[in-house]
């Protein structure tokens, strides 16, 4: 079952009893604390448990059944992580944080998720290794990422939001770049390879509270209304319907929500079409604007990134449009 977002507030007293006795086993105490590092599959938890797998999903079906653990589906892989609501997560880290970190079982499991994830990086650096030829070649036609994301996040400000959607995650970087703003992210990709690697970057970074989904930004994982902000950083221009992309993600939105776009300015570098699968020479401000009108959102800033030496043959630009607020015309 495709995991949607949902947030509550209190526990009723039915709620309470049951997430207390789903916590009071062993295994599933230690399921959840492993979960409050980052996702993990039925794998993962059965190498680290040193359980069966049929075990390990009755543990699972327990925590799921009490509200404390959400699940949802990535071609074969199915993927749990803790609650997205608040009363539970509230319940669950507050039980969680009495533990003594030094604790012997603790150690040890944290020990062999370390292992685990090791050999995910290690994965993930190959597929990164093997690819990044191409990337670095684009990279060298614009101005350097830190330029970019120095203009983004002064465009963005650091005004705190309840929940981030980055669309076509790539590495995760935009989920890193903004995890001090958000109580919680959730990150889509099309690739599997490339969700390997934002794990893998995620995890280095520390506990970042974001989920990574297989999933298209035509059939986004999260309900309408449901997000404060919005990135898609370098996806529109692989997409055969940007604009329909835009009114997509323009839903998902909550009343003066806000979307920032990165993507390039119109250009005629055909061989990024032949041999990159651009599909899109990028976009003209007044298209872009176009789009984002249709899509209910006003652009309230916008930022030029030049190329900033010779031989770059890219621009790129940033829109940062919002949603109109509750009561507005």
């Amino acid at each position: 079952m495709e995991a949607v977002l949902v947030v509550g507030s209190q526990l009723s007293f039915e709620h309470l009893l049951d997430s207390a006795k789903a916590m009071a086993e062993s295994s599933r105490l230690r399921i959840l604390l492993l979960l409050r590092q980052g996702e993990a599959t039925v794998s993962d938890l059965t190498a680290i448990l040193d359980q069966s797998q049929p075990r390990v999903s009755r543990h699972l079906k327990v925590l799921m059944e009490a509200g404390l653990v959400g699940r949802y589906q990535e071609g074969a892989w199915a993927y749990f992580h803790l609650t997205d609501d608040s009363g539970a997560r509230g319940l669950c880290d507050s039980v969680l944080d009495t533990l003594d970190e030094t604790d012997a079982q603790f150690v040890a499991d944290r020990e062999r998720l370390a292992a685990i994830r090791d050999s995910r990086a290690a994965r993930a650096g190959a597929y990164f290794a093997a690819n990044a030829e191409e990337w670095d070649r684009i990279r060298s036609l614009h101005a350097p990422d830190a330029s970019v994301e120095q203009a983004l996040k002064e465009l963005i400000g650091d005004r705190p939001v309840d929940t981030m959607l980055d669309i076509g995650t790539g590495t995760g970087r935009m989920i890193t770049l903004f995890s001090p703003l958000f109580r919680r992210a959730v990150g889509i990709d099309t690739s599997r390879e490339m969700l390997t690697i934002a794990r893998s970057r995620l995890e280095e970074a520390g506990p970042v509270p974001a989920q990574l989904r297989q999933a298209s930004v035509f059939d986004l994982p999260v309900g309408p209304e449901s997000v404060d902000l919005i990135t898609i950083h370098q996806v529109l221009h692989y997409l055969d319907q940007p604009g329909r992309a835009v009114q997509q993600a323009a839903e998902a939105l909550r009343p003066a929500g806000r979307m920032a776009i990165i993507d390039f300015q119109s250009h005629d570098l055909e061989f990024l079409r032949s041999e990159f699968a651009h599909l899109r020479l990028g976009f003209s401000d007044a298209q872009m604007s176009e789009w984002l009108d249709l899509a209910g959102l006003k652009v309230v800033n916008r930022h030029t990134i030049a190329p900033s030496q010779a031989g770059q043959e890219l621009t790129v630009n940033i829109w940062l449009a919002m949603k109109e607020a509750a009561g507005g015309r």
